[in-house]
């Protein structure tokens, strides 16, 4: 028996369709892309794998709501930011249900000046995950969501039920601790290599 190579498209129509084989397809190549995303929010690995497929069952159930661009080209990118953003989502519903406590005390933004981090390119990946993974777990929440994902501090505020004040300081504070980090990582790597 010959198997047909589908498109992205009739991928998408299958799991439109309810289609278990085009469900498959779709999880199988989706399941990294979708991990990386959940691992900027979780530091456990079993905690990821519940999040990711939690994600996939979000958008199996919805995928026939997904607007399809005009633009088939455009397609497939537009898909994956829709899934980041359900994924994304799924991990800061689990952070929230998880009751972690986002505490605004001490807050004060005149104590923190705003920081740039600049990265240097030989960083991997992996390093800037393990990074992520050192900052506290609301720290590394709103880094995630503004930096990385592109919300405004209006947006965060209204996710974590915080005030807009305290998003600004917790991203100058995850700036900060990450440049620290960053730095002394790198003393670490020269005196281990020089």
């Amino acid at each position: 028996m010959i198997k047909k190579i589908l498109s992205f498209e009739e991928i998408l129509k299958g799991c439109v369709k309810n289609d278990n084989s085009c469900k498959e397809m779709m999880y199988k190549s989706f399941y990294g892309y979708l991990m990386g995303i959940i691992l900027r929010y979780t530091k456990n690995p079993s905690d990821s794998e519940e999040l990711v497929n939690d994600s996939f069952i979000k958008i199996f159930k919805h995928v026939g709501g997904f607007k399809a661009p005009k633009n088939p080209e455009e397609l497939q990118r537009s898909f994956k930011g829709w899934i980041a953003q359900i994924a994304s989502r799924t991990a800061i519903d689990k952070i929230r249900s998880s009751k972690v406590q986002f505490y605004v005390d001490d807050l004060a933004e005149s104590e923190h000046p705003v920081t740039q981090v600049s990265v240097a390119s030989e960083l991997h990946v992996n390093d800037i995950l393990n990074l992520l993974n050192h900052l506290p777990d609301t720290q590394r929440l709103v880094f995630n969501l503004y930096e990385i994902e592109g919300f405004a501090h209006d947006e965060i505020s209204k996710m974590l039920n915080i005030p807009e004040s305290s998003s600004r300081v917790y991203l100058t504070r995850s700036k900060n601790k990450l440049r620290t980090l960053y730095l002394n990582t790198m003393v670490n790597s020269y005196e281990k290599n020089g």
